[in-house]
């Protein structure tokens, strides 16, 4: 099993990192290469697609595939982090916003778009991570050029902006929330974030951490799809 090229679809919870995934995997079926489809951050939940063995030889052509998202945008607040696990940075009125309006900003976000990465993200700069500089003190500013696809049913309750986005692999949706709110004339930040699919894998036919930790390593097994 151990250099077999294998994957495992599993379901993110909410303050597991992707890499405590990778780890705790790793730990439990007793395998030494293991990888992963791309990171999604603490808050998020979500499709991750575990790689075992040789396919971890496949990492990037699983990362690159695009990625869709379900995710809540709150208006009004901005945090150093564009999610709600930063510290407020921001406050600013929001204005009685149209649903006609939201779409018509979501247009102008959509195709190839170039949009600022998050200060506190894994991206290096000078070899070093934004967010450990951002930790410094030091707010790094880069930018990245992404491809939206499509959004997908968009709502307004409130102050809360839902939506769905497929996108490009690269593209942060807190940046994408960010840009939002800007272009609406406020300040926004990510308040809840899933990813439902990546490629054609879908995060109906995966695992959840819950019920893998109830599971001994021989059911685990049965669940991972040799390539």
């Amino acid at each position: 099993m151990n250099d077999t090229a294998s994957i495992l679809l599993v379901d993110k919870a909410q303050d597991w990192t992707s890499h405590d995934v990778a780890a705790y995997l790793r730990g439990l079926l007793k395998i030494k290469k293991v990888g992963h489809s791309g990171t999604l951050d603490p808050m998020a939940t979500g499709l991750l697609i575990v790689l075992f063995g040789a396919a971890t030889k496949l990492q990037s052509s699983y990362q690159t595939m695009p990625k869709t998202y379900k995710a809540k945008v709150f208006l009004g607040v901005e945090t150093d982090t564009w999610d709600a696990e930063g510290k407020v940075v921001k406050t600013l009125p929001v204005k009685e916003i149209s649903l006609e309006e939201v779409l018509e900003v979501l247009k102008s976000m959509t195709g190839e778009i170039t949009h600022p990465v998050p200060f506190y993200s894994a991206k290096k700069v000078g070899g070093q991570a934004m967010y450990k500089q951002a930790r410094e003190g030091v707010n790094v500013v880069k930018e990245s050029v992404v491809t939206v696809y499509k959004w997908e049913n968009v709502a307004i309750n409130g102050n809360i902006i839902d939506f769905e986005v497929t996108c490009s692999s690269g593209t942060y949706i807190r940046s994408l929330a960010y840009m939002l709110g800007q272009k609406l004339g406020t300040a926004a930040h990510v308040c809840s974030l899933r990813r439902t699919s990546i490629g054609g894998f879908k995060v109906e036919d995966a695992t959840s951490i819950d019920k893998i930790k109830k599971m001994s390593p021989e059911e685990v097994l049965k669940c991972v799809k040799i390539l």
